[in-house]
């Protein structure tokens, strides 16, 4: 299979080390001390919020409003449950996703690309064959809202793919819409105050396979980062998160609670906040047991719609701590960037 220092131009998209089930973990995959997951990581005690009430009991919601509020202060992160969408509609995205990954590459050839900007691509790591250190999963992403625009763009193979991922989106984009109105309603902004530029957004699904690891003490699914999103909803069929608790910057492991989905605080709404809510960082670790799905809503503005502080969240003991930035911002920052060595986009937002 070749030498274990192998750089990571051996490993285009479709030759991966993870892709071709090596026994090994080439240096290439090796991340840095710092970042390597801690197998005696303590569990996160993240907050669990029961939805069940929110649109239509104004003493529930009341309650809802003030838990979310106090998680988007203090973690940055929550887990949801009661949120109204099936476990037949998110067994249906996990089974589709699944399904997609077990085709053979030359199934998925057309869609293979490191073009950051592509509304559809099948690739590896952040950079295929580019950046120093190379990741250890594998990933279909789409844009996805609204629905009509880029199902037809999406793999036909699985058949039942774009029906079971379709039903899935369009429900995860109804969820996200009303949570994003609980968070601004808190800030006191109304809950309103974002519906429209969301339903005028970006859904990016990032559709993730984190494959079985030979030696996962040395490797990671996806580097130390914070979403460029409003809002990131999750969807898992087994635990590999982790998150920087910023009370200690103890990295922990997030719990595998069944049917529920993990939410991040983005960076679009750390900046509308003007810092009052923190984006959460977190990583992604792998296992030499099981290979892991995982399916990341990123729900944020429009492609060229500046974020910026609300003008309510600034004042002379607030002053804005942010500069504005679009998610094309964003995408022209990663493709010039390697984020394994640490380059961070909302770093470069920050005025103090």
């Amino acid at each position: 299979m070749g030498e274990k220092n192998e750089s990571s131009s051996s490993f285009p998209i479709g030759k991966t080390a993870q892709e071709r089930c090596f026994s090994y973990v080439p240096e290439c995959y090796k991340v840095q001390p710092s970042y390597r997951a801690d197998s005696d990581s303590k569990l996160a005690d993240v907050p669990l919020i029961n939805l069940d009430g929110m649109s239509d009991d104004p003493a529930r919601r009341s309650i809802i409003i003030q838990e979310i509020a106090n998680a988007c202060r203090c973690y940055g992160f929550f887990q949801v449950i009661n949120h109204g969408i099936s476990q037949e509609t998110l067994d249906g995205a996990l089974s589709a996703a699944a399904g997609f990954f077990k085709l053979p590459n030359s199934a998925k050839a057309k869609l293979m690309s490191s073009d950051v900007h592509e509304p559809v691509r099948y690739g590896t790591s952040v950079r295929d064959g580019v950046d120093k250190v190379q990741f250890w999963r594998v990933f279909l992403k789409h844009y996805a809202h609204p629905l009509k625009d880029w199902i037809g763009l999406w793999p036909d193979n699985p058949h039942d793919y774009r029906e079971k991922m379709g039903e899935y989106v369009v429900a995860v984009q109804e969820l996200a819409v009303k949570i994003v109105g609980v968070i601004t309603e808190s800030l006191g902004l109304g809950q309103s105050y974002l519906s429209s530029k969301l339903d005028d957004g970006m859904q990016v699904m990032a559709v993730n396979c984190y494959p079985q690891c030979p030696q996962p003490e040395l490797a990671l699914g996806l580097p130390p980062h914070s979403d460029y999103s409003c809002l990131t909803v999750v969807l898992q069929d087994m635990p590999g998160l982790q998150i920087l608790d910023s009370r200690d910057k103890s990295w922990k492991a997030v719990p595998m609670i069944p049917g529920a989905l993990q939410v991040n605080v983005g960076d679009q709404l750390e900046v509308l906040s003007n810092g009052r809510y923190k984006s959460v960082v977190h990583k992604v670790t792998v296992n030499s047991e099981k290979t892991r799905i995982s399916i990341a809503g990123l729900h944020s503005l429009g492609m060229d719609v500046k974020m910026d502080a609300a003008r309510e969240m600034v004042d002379e003991d607030h002053p804005n701590g942010y500069r504005e930035s679009s998610f094309r911002d964003f995408l022209n920052f990663i493709a010039k960037n390697d984020l394994g060595e640490g380059k961070n986009f909302f770093n470069t937002l920050k005025i103090r």
